[in-house]
């Protein structure tokens, strides 16, 4: 609106004024002193009025100006507006500090609400496995097939994305205590150092603009609670926010696939993206046309025993999956091995029917069967100081457990029933390892966008 027959000097006369009403069509007219400065309000009533009280047209408008009125300042909110129009009043004025008429605001005429920035944010949690690990490799489910049994917990990987109008790119690791920042995406990528993993699912989905990236975990690196696949989904779930056309849960798995397999050249299997995108407990089946997703539906009474059932210890150890996952492709070429790995496959269809029939006690023996067809996968998955951890914690209460991820190192998952889990965990944390508490999570990725209002 031309806000210009909106006002008009306070001396100047009725006849002016009513000049400029017949303009603006808003009924009123605002007065000002010499300044500028907004001192009141005319409507076409008030002048009426005043004429029959005795006024003339060359009589000054003021002298018939309502000095009380309602007006707006910057800061006011659009509720606020609206409940000022609710009070019958029929025009706004919009004054700066200086109280000098910046804009009018009627009902038919409200300030549009602009679009601000944002910021977008991603959780991702771990999943912990239970049977058939080895067989979601495409090495070997291409010929034989593979299942997989795992569950995604309360520990989580964390990204927050924040878009800039250049086009540089800083990331913040807080996991790899470093930055890493750049002129371009391209530049960024080109750097060598720690990076690799967020590197490579940077180059896979290309952003065209520049962006601040924020990172960081619930666990340590190189756990094998699928850590890499966590981190890259939470990356990918904040660029998904900024699509209008969103990936798929599938699609995600595949891109957080690619980035880590193909692009990193990282050895390992499917499980891991499926496990922390997809959430809850699942069934996977892993096929040469295609793998499926099976959400398992337990009793909650079930469900909740098995969680008070497990113990989550970490081994103080690292492991660097894709070695191991290389050695156990070279194994698998002997037939002995793969034929533990069908057996292990096998058992994993017996212990999905265990967990849906609350068969408990049956579950713990054949975790603790799967562990021992794993370990000889490869010498590289255990070794003396591993096995006589576990043997140690079957004779404190444990009936069955296995070793998360690849192997090698990181956590172990043990199975102990209620009236030996204090023992256990007792006898854990007197060897000097951490025993970690944590919840069964049934959301997998997560994310979402906020105003960017802590910017301002």
């Amino acid at each position: 609106m031309n806000t210009s027959w909106m006002y008009i000097n306070g001396n100047a006369s009725i006849r002016e004024a009513l000049e400029h009403i017949d303009r603006n069509l808003q009924g009123c007219i605002f007065t000002t002193d010499d300044l500028g400065k907004v001192t009141g309000v005319a409507t076409d009533g008030d002048i009426r009025r005043g004429l029959l009280n005795g006024l003339t047209l060359d009589s000054a408008v003021q002298l018939c100006a309502n000095t009380e009125f309602v007006f707006a300042g910057a800061g006011d909110s659009r509720e606020a507006l609206l409940k000022k129009l609710d009070q019958k009043i029929r025009v706004i004025p919009l004054l700066d500090a200086e109280g000098r008429l910046q804009d009018v605001y009627t009902k038919d005429r409200l300030p549009g609400q602009k679009e601000q920035k944002v910021y977008t944010r991603a959780k991702a949690p771990v999943r912990i496995s239970f049977g058939g690990g080895g067989s979601d490799l495409t090495h070997y489910f291409m010929q034989s097939g593979g299942a997989v049994i795992n569950a995604t917990i309360s520990l989580f990987s964390h990204a927050t994305l924040h878009k800039r109008d250049d086009s540089r790119v800083r990331i913040y690791s807080y996991d790899l205590q470093g930055t890493l920042e750049g002129e371009s995406l391209e530049e960024v990528c080109r750097q060598e150092g720690r990076f690799g993993l967020i590197q490579s699912v940077l180059k896979t989905i290309n952003p065209e603009f520049g962006f601040d990236l924020y990172l960081h975990s619930d666990f340590p690196m190189k756990s094998g609670l699928g850590g890499s696949a966590v981190v890259a989904a939470s990356i990918l779930g904040c660029f998904n926010e900024l699509r209008i056309d969103k990936w798929s849960t599938y699609e995600i798995a595949e891109l957080a696939y690619q980035a880590e397999r193909h692009n990193l050249g990282v050895a390992g299997g499917w499980q891991d993206q499926y496990a922390t995108i997809f959430g809850g407990i699942n069934f996977m089946e892993f096929r040469a046309d295609q793998n499926l997703i099976h959400p398992l539906k337990m009793n909650a009474d079930i469900l909740n025993e098995l969680e008070e059932c497990l113990v989550l210890c970490n081994t103080g150890t690292i492991h660097e999956s894709g070695a191991v996952h290389d050695d156990q492709r070279k194994e698998m070429q002997k037939d002995d091995v793969r034929n533990l790995v069908d057996k292990n496959v096998a058992l994993t269809y017996t212990m999905r029917n265990m967990l849906l029939r609350g068969q408990l006690k049956a579950f713990a023996a054949a975790l603790h069967q799967g562990w021992q067809y794993k370990r000889q996968f490869s010498t590289a998955i255990s070794n003396a100081e591993l096995d006589g951890l576990y043997d140690f914690a079957i004779a404190n209460g444990a009936l069955g457990g296995k070793l998360l991820g690849a192997g090698g190192g990181g956590f172990f998952l043990f199975f102990v029933p209620a009236t030996a889990k204090h023992q256990l965990m007792n006898a854990l944390e007197s060897k000097g390892k951490q025993v970690i508490p944590f919840r069964f999570e049934q959301e997998g990725l997560r994310s979402w966008q906020m105003r960017d209002t802590f910017g301002e």
